[in-house]
C-alpha cells in the first residue's frame, strides 16, 4: 500500500471516529435531557394530581456533563496527532462507557413513577458509539493524519551576523505589484509582504 493511499485509509478512519464520538455524545446528551420518569401525587379534590417529571440529568446529574465533555472530546480528536490523540481516545472509550453506564442504570433501576425507558436505552446506545469511536482512536489514531501545518511560521536557526558592505542590497524588496498568491507564498516563508 502506498503513503497516498494509507493517507487516505488513515483519514478515512479519523472521520468515521469523530463522527461516532460526536454522534455518540449528541444522541446521549439529547437523551438525557428527556423525561425519564414523570410521578404524579393525588391531592384531594378539586385539585389536581402535582405531576413531578424527572429528567436523565436531574436523575444522574452528572450524565449531561460527562455526555458533553465527550462531544468536545470528539471534536479534539481532529487537533491532536500521534500519542496524545490515543490517550485521548482511550479517555474518550472510558467516557462513553460511564454515559452507557448511566443509561444502563436508567434501565434497571426503579426510579418511581410512570418510567419511560426508551431515553435511558438512547443514552445507554450514545454512551456505546462514544465508546467504541474513543477505542477505535486509541487502537489505530496515532497514524492517522493530522491537521495541516501550513501557516504556521516555520522554525528558522538564529541567522549569521554578517556586515553587509555599503551599495549592495539589503532584506528582499517588498511584493509591491505582485499577485496575491505569490503575497501568501511570502507569508509562508515568513516575509512581510507589506514592508517597504
Amino acid at each position: 500500500m502506498s503513503a497516498e493511499e494509507r493517507s487516505a485509509v488513515g483519514r478515512r478512519e479519523l472521520t468515521y471516529a469523530v463522527l461516532l464520538c460526536l454522534a455518540g455524545a449528541g444522541l446521549a446528551l439529547w437523551a438525557a435531557t428527556r423525561s425519564w420518569s414523570v410521578e404524579l401525587t393525588v391531592r384531594p379534590a378539586p385539585l389536581p394530581p402535582v405531576r413531578d417529571t424527572r429528567s436523565g440529568g436531574g436523575l444522574l446529574p452528572w450524565l449531561p456533563a460527562l455526555a458533553l465533555v465527550a462531544l468536545a472530546g470528539g471534536g479534539a480528536v481532529l487537533a491532536t496527532r500521534g500519542r496524545l490523540r490515543q490517550v485521548l481516545g482511550g479517555l474518550l472509550g472510558a467516557l462513553g462507557l460511564a454515559v452507557a453506564a448511566g443509561g444502563g442504570y436508567g434501565l434497571v433501576a426503579d426510579i418511581g413513577g410512570s418510567v419511560s425507558r426508551q431515553w435511558p436505552a438512547l443514552c445507554l446506545l450514545g454512551g456505546l458509539l462514544v465508546a467504541a469511536g474513543g477505542w477505535w482512536t486509541a487502537l489505530r489514531g496515532g497514524g492517522w493524519p493530522a491537521m495541516g501545518a501550513r501557516y504556521e511560521r516555520p522554525v528558522r536557526s538564529a541567522p549569521a551576523t554578517t556586515s553587509v558592505p555599503a551599495g549592495s542590497e539589503g532584506p528582499p524588496a517588498p511584493l509591491a505589484g505582485r499577485r496575491t498568491t505569490e503575497a501568501w507564498d511570502a507569508l509562508d516563508r515568513g516575509e512581510d509582504p507589506t514592508a517597504d
